[in-house]
């Protein structure tokens, strides 16, 4: 791997065997000087994981990332929302509500795409960044980009294979009839891009919607929602067939709402990395506001 310490990019590393810091850092980082490498960690510019270490006999383990990490100066600005995961062919984040994952017609520039190519690349610079899988606009939490060509392959070719386990918190208008349950339908979509449960058949999509109740407040339910179809809108769609529309959802026929925002939160992605054949899981917190509705189950 090329590494690029004085850029304003940072270079990760994978810890494939035990090593020691410094040990590794020396066999991983070319063309540079003893003296130099050891300046990285006194100037703080190494990380274990999400950990800033200094120490030249810390102890790695396998599956750990080491990030080395532009001078203080030259780093690209902080982004607007956290980084859940990365390493050097990933980039997992916490997408807030509100940010387009992609562009469209309308918005190309303020995105979650936009906004890590430039963190990525550093100021007058390009990095490819491949879109994995994308959220609506105002639904938060956890997206998966690709850093490279060889891994967006990998994970597109076979996504639906690769997804182990997909969990939503979705907070509801009303209270659905039983505390457990799942909803099955065959999606479609209009000429307006509405989408809908309607007859199976040519150009019907099967969506299937597990969930469960966490809490009831006034008016409205807490639930966790599982996919084991990952279909536009499909939450959205089979709460409004349960009767149970999503907080602030006006277009599935939900009200307003008291959170002022969408009710719905990527909270868990588990899939099967193709490199290791291992799962690795990805998790993004619950949001202020829907801690502040149910504080007794998300505190």
């Amino acid at each position: 791997m090329k590494t690029t310490p004085k850029s304003s990019q940072s270079t990760v590393f994978q810890v494939e065997s035990p090593d020691t810091l410094l040990n590794f850092l020396l066999e991983h980082v070319k063309n540079k000087s003893r003296n130099t490498v050891k300046g990285f960690l006194s100037k703080r510019q190494v990380k274990v994981g999400s950990k800033t270490v200094t120490a030249f006999d810390y102890a790695l383990k396998p599956g750990q990332t080491v990030t080395i990490l532009p001078p203080a100066d030259q780093r690209a600005p902080k982004l607007p929302f956290p980084v859940i995961y990365e390493d050097a062919d990933l980039i997992v984040i916490d997408k807030p509500a509100g940010l387009l994952t992609v562009a469209t017609d309308r918005e190309r520039d303020k995105t979650a795409y936009r906004i890590l190519t430039d963190y990525l690349a550093g100021p007058g610079k390009e990095k490819p960044l491949f879109i994995v899988h994308r959220l609506d606009r105002d639904t938060s939490g956890v997206v998966l980009f690709a850093k490279n060509q060889e891994m967006k392959e990998a994970l597109q070719g076979d996504w639906e294979d690769l997804v182990d386990r997909r969990v939503y918190l979705a907070a509801v208008e009303g209270r659905p009839p039983e505390e457990r349950g799942t909803v099955k339908s065959f999606l479609r979509e209009t000429s307006t891009h509405l989408v809908y449960s309607g007859a199976p058949g040519n150009g019907a999509r099967e969506a299937v919607t597990h969930y469960e109740v966490l809490a009831r407040g006034t008016g409205c339910t807490l639930l966790s929602v599982a996919l084991d179809t990952g279909r536009k809108n499909q939450i959205r769609v089979h709460m409004q067939d349960l009767g149970c529309p999503v907080l602030g959802d006006k277009k599935y026929g939900g009200r307003a709402g008291d959170m002022g925002r969408l009710g719905l939160h990527a909270r868990e992605l588990a899939i099967t990395d193709p490199r290791t054949g291992k799962q690795a899981v990805y998790t993004a917190p619950a949001p202020k506001e829907f801690r502040k509705l149910f504080p007794e189950a998300l505190g």
